[in-house]
């Protein structure tokens, strides 16, 4: 049987989602090109949309496509939690950040279309990745035989992220709370302000944003329930559930569930990495390493995934582009390539778990029944996490 004759890649990011995109983008920007491994055929849009706070424009501006991304949304004024009976209990002014909801298509397009012609691959799927006995580098094999021999191998390919099982890391645990997502559309105008707000009732926490005049997202994380993993692929069941989930919430919020596009609803589990995976999980093996969920999967109770991974990647740039120059196979290289990730593990590890640990306890807080788990949940938000959005203001450096 005939080997088959290996690719040779500098840079392999697996996955081409976000963090993938992202990753590949500010690579470009330091003039280092890569190779971006999708296993879809096309751009993936699933999520329908996503917040972007502070921190994630900082970075989007690092990337350069901040002020082309700025002219598909509004800006939101403030955040406001809201009781049941639509009376406002709690106003967060944004103040001087920035906050505004994208649809993920347009930022996946947007990532996307500034990469070299060839840099995502699309309808690839990493089967397997093994180090090289003789060089000590990576070696990815794909479905349909290609192989590919790469220096760096980076791992964005989220919460069933085969390059973190490589790595050895923990599988992502799973959360009893689950995911309803989707768009609302008014053809006459909805009227809403431009803010963020939520509502937290009977165990179910809903999020609403506005995304232009006549169109609305909104999200929901309610308790998991056995029915859950048979009705998630049909529209109509995941709208007769999600309504029935919101019993006693205020007549413009179920008005808000039944207008959304048949197409745009979702339902997922939610999978998390614990703060301690994240504070004590080795992200690097060799010149392989990890980004976005596949590093730090956490629940949407902060809505801070997809603002992580965008700095992950500039972090990763900004780390790896010096020593990414001149190099040979020879140990020297994998060396300096190691320390690179290692500088990247360690600026990102504290941010993380910090972002995961407020994560964490918010989750907890609104799951759990126990009035012991609640009461501690609270103390550690007041001793620990007091300013609501403090991590928003948070400055991944310049790329």
């Amino acid at each position: 049987m005939t080997a088959v004759e290996a690719e040779h890649r500098d840079i392999v990011i697996v996955g081409g989602g976000i963090c993938g995109l992202a990753t590949a983008l500010a690579l470009h920007r330091k003039g280092i090109s890569s190779l971006v491994l999708e296993r879809s055929d096309a751009l993936r849009a699933t999520g329908t949309a996503i917040g972007i706070q502070t921190n994630g424009w900082r970075a989007l501006d690092q990337l350069s496509v901040g002020s082309k991304l700025r002219q598909t949304s509004l800006p939101l004024k403030g955040f406001r939690d809201v009781s049941v009976n639509n009376t406002t209990v709690k106003e967060v002014p944004v103040g001087l950040g920035e906050a505004r909801c994208l649809r993920r298509s347009v930022l996946l397009e947007a990532l996307a279309g500034d990469l070299p012609s060839g840099t995502v691959r699309f309808g690839s799927h990493l089967l397997d990745i093994e180090m090289d006995p003789e060089t000590s580098y990576p070696i990815l094999r794909l479905q349909g035989g290609s192989v590919i021999k790469a220096k760096v191998v980076i791992g964005c390919d989220g919460v069933n992220s085969e390059v973190a099982n490589f790595l050895g890391l923990r599988p992502p645990r799973m959360s009893p709370t689950c995911n309803v997502r989707g768009f609302a559309i008014y053809p006459d105008g909805h009227g809403y302000p431009h803010d963020f707000v939520t509502i937290n009732y009977n165990r179910v926490f809903l999020g609403r944003i506005p995304l232009d005049e006549k169109s609305v997202y909104w999200f929901i994380a309610r308790p998991w329930t056995h029915q859950d993993s048979t009705i998630s692929k049909n529209s109509d069941l995941i709208k007769r559930s999600t309504m029935e989930s919101m019993l006693g919430f205020p007549a413009e919020i179920l008005e808000m569930i039944e207008k959304s596009e048949p197409d745009s609803l979702s339902l997922t589990g939610t999978r998390y990495r614990a703060p301690w995976d994240v504070l004590f999980g080795s992200f690097r093996k060799g010149t392989v390493t990890v980004a976005g969920d596949a590093m730090h999967a956490m629940g949407p109770f902060l809505g801070q995934g997809g603002s992580a991974a965008l700095e992950d990647a500039i972090v990763m740039a900004r780390c790896l582009a010096p020593h990414m120059t001149s190099l040979d196979h020879g140990e020297l290289s994998k060396e300096r390539i190691g320390g690179a990730l290692d500088s990247y593990i360690t600026e990102r590890r504290m941010r993380l778990v910090r972002l995961s640990a407020k994560t964490y306890t918010i989750g907890s807080l609104l799951e759990s029944t126990s009035l012991v788990v609640k009461l501690i949940c609270i103390l550690v938000i007041v001793l620990f996490f007091r300013d609501r959005l403090g991590h928003t203001r948070y400055d991944c450096g310049r790329l």
